[in-house]
C-alpha cells in the first residue's frame, strides 16, 4: 500500500544511521553523511523522521534501550545474573579494534552532549541510569543469596559499574587489545566476586 510506512525499511534506516552517529558522534555527522549511509534522500529522510536528523539520533539511542530490555530478559531467564554480567563485560574484551575505538554510543552522548544539547544528554544519561538499576539489582538479588560477598551496598556497587563501564568505553580505545582489556575488566569485575 501506497503511503503506508515500512516499520522493517525505518528499523534499518535507524540502525545504519546508528552506526555513523556511533562512529562520528551526533554533531559530526550531517544530513548528507547520513544520506550516504542509509541510501535515502535528505526528502525521504525528513519524511520518515519528522524530527530529522535528532530524531533518527534518539531513535539510535532507542535501540540501544532496546538492546537494555533484551539483556534484562536475558537476566530473568538466567540461573547465574551475576555471571552472565561477568560474561558481558568480559565480552567486551573479544570485539575488533573498530568497536574498541567506537566505545559506547551511550556513553560518547553523554560527553558530547554535555552544554550543546541538555535533551539527548538526558536521554543517555537516563538510559546509564536504567543499566545501573538493573545492574543494582543483580547485586542485590545475588548478595540476598549470598553469592556475592562484598559488603559494599547494591546501588553503590550498580554505580561503580556503571563508573567502570564508561573508564573501560576510555581505556579500550587507549588499549584496543584483547589481553589487556581482559586482565583489566577480570580485575574491575572482583569488587562483585
Amino acid at each position: 500500500m501506497k503511503g503506508r510506512p515500512n516499520i522493517h525499511r525505518d528499523e534499518e534506516l535507524v540502525r545504519k544511521a546508528q552506526q555513523l552517529f556511533w562512529e562520528r558522534g551526533y554533531s559530526a555527522t550531517s544530513l548528507s553523511d547520513l544520506s550516504k549511509a542509509t541510501g535515502a534522500g535528505a526528502g525521504s529522510l525528513y519524511n520518515t523522521f519528522k524530527g530529522g536528523k535528532k530524531e533518527l539520533f534518539r531513535r539510535s539511542l532507542q535501540q540501544r534501550r532496546e538492546a537494555l530490555h533484551a539483556f534484562e530478559r536475558d537476566v530473568e531467564n538466567s540461573d547465574n545474573p551475576v555471571a552472565l554480567l561477568k560474561a558481558f563485560f568480559l565480552g567486551i574484551a573479544d570485539a575488533d579494534t573498530e568497536a574498541h575505538l567506537r566505545g559506547c554510543i551511550v556513553a560518547n552522548t553523554v560527553v558530547e552532549m554535555t552544554f550543546v544539547d541538555r535533551e539527548l544528554e538526558a536521554e543517555a544519561i537516563q538510559l546509564l541510569q536504567d543499566t545501573e538499576a538493573l545492574y543494582t539489582t543483580i547485586i542485590r538479588d545475588a548478595q540476598k543469596k549470598g553469592t556475592i560477598k562484598s559488603r559494599q551496598p547494591a546501588d553503590v556497587l550498580g554505580k561503580y559499574l556503571i563508573t567502570f563501564w564508561c573508564g573501560l568505553n576510555s581505556l579500550r580505545r587507549i588499549y584496543p587489545d584483547r589481553d589487556i582489556l581482559k586482565q583489566q575488566i577480570a580485575l574491575q569485575l572482583q569488587m562483585i566476586d
